[in-house]
């Protein structure tokens, strides 16, 4: 059992606090930029980018709040123009104070879930560095909790980008999904 799996098993009722899952507002970004740069391990766009994302592509994310309101943890992604029933997971990230409690699955359920019900939904698709464990375990898990195989392929080659030294992307396709 992964710890990812192990995660999942702890009953919601036990945990100290079971955020609140929602789509975020355009006054959301500001945290969710706080979240992503204190993650570690995230590419951090800018502060701008994320408002945009609350804005634009709020259908399509979700953000876990806090007993006082605060986002914790959130989802962003969007449906490919090209293929309109598939979800790209674009970033995932949890405050510190709330991982180990499964949160990051709860949010990718709970959003895949809203996405299949407005607008079908057959694949989700992410892409993960080389050695990123959590994210493996996170997509992984969330395959193997919805029957659907993950096919992997590299994306972007570490040469493909221009701003310095980059890990390459490596695609995760999830799917056939029935929801």
């Amino acid at each position: 059992m992964t710890a990812a799996q192990a995660d999942l098993r702890i009953p919601r009722a036990e945990l100290p606090e079971t955020p609140l899952i929602e789509r975020p507002a355009v006054a959301d970004g500001a945290a969710l930029w706080r979240l992503a740069k204190d993650s570690g391990t995230l590419d951090v766009n800018s502060s701008y980018s994320y408002l945009l994302w609350c804005r634009d592509f709020a259908a399509t994310s979700a953000v876990a709040r806090g007993a006082d309101g605060t986002p914790v943890g959130f989802v962003t992604g969007y449906v490919r123009p090209d293929r309109p029933r598939t979800l790209l997971v674009w970033q995932v990230a949890v405050d510190a104070a709330h991982r180990g409690r499964g949160l990051a699955a709860r949010l990718l359920d709970d959003l895949t879930a809203r996405v299949a019900a407005e607008r079908g939904l057959t694949a989700v698709e992410t892409t993960i560095t080389p050695g990123n464990t959590a994210s493996e375990r996170l997509f992984t898990s969330y395959a193997a909790r919805h029957g659907a195989t993950v096919e992997r392929e590299v994306l972007f080659r570490t040469e493909q980008f221009p701003d310095g030294p980059h890990a390459p992307e490596v695609l995760y396709r999830i799917g056939p999904l029935s929801f």
